[in-house]
């Protein structure tokens, strides 16, 4: 077995002993795991080992620090995720060198797990567009009943915030989603207001 190979029976045993469970019976950041590879390999054809390894590591046992853990508010909650970004990335990299993975390839998707160099660096920017896909295809309907106390314009920011973060192609798959009617229409007016 290559040491991409095992890196990745690393990542994803460690993905398992999330105790959240999906509606198929298998653990939540697995299938996060599964979701983010898919939207890389529509995003990137032909993506490298490593960068499809990265993108199975965008939330590496992020279900051992809970939103909870950090204040609640804006201040809060970007702190929260700076914090995962570190916490994960130095996870990934443990799991990568125990399986034999080259250092100077460690490094490089760190710094992509880490957020580093977003909008610059196309590694960093792919992980971006395919957890903001995965969020608008998977989980923004759930994220509006969780917030169902949130002001419409609360909504719009957020999604504004999302789409920004975006390079164009993954806006345009983005735009292709088959989203519930109350969400499309929020994205609509959403683009409305940056256009």
């Amino acid at each position: 077995m290559n040491a991409f190979s095992l890196a990745r029976q690393h990542i994803d045993a460690a993905h398992s002993a999330d105790p959240r469970i999906t509606a198929d019976g298998r653990p939540a950041e697995l299938v996060y795991a599964d979701r983010m590879e898919h939207w890389i390999e529509l995003l990137t054809p032909n993506a490298p080992d490593l960068l499809r390894l990265a993108a199975r590591c965008q939330h590496l046992q992020r279900w051992q620090v809970p939103r909870s853990s950090h204040p609640a508010g804006r201040s809060g909650y970007l702190a929260w995720r700076t914090s995962l970004y570190k916490i994960q990335a130095a996870h990934a990299a443990r799991l990568m060198r125990e399986a034999g993975i080259p250092e100077p390839d460690i490094e490089q998707a760190t710094t992509w797990i880490s957020k580093s160099g977003l909008k610059t660096n196309p590694g960093t920017q792919a992980l971006e567009d395919a957890a903001c896909l995965v969020f608008l295809e998977n989980e923004i309907a759930e994220f509006a009943r969780q917030h169902a106390d949130y002001p419409r314009e609360k909504f719009i920011h957020i999604l504004q915030k999302s789409w920004k973060k975006m390079s164009a192609p993954a806006q345009q798959h983005a735009m292709q989603l088959p989203l519930p009617p109350a969400i499309a229409t929020l994205v609509r007016e959403a683009l409305d207001g940056i256009n």
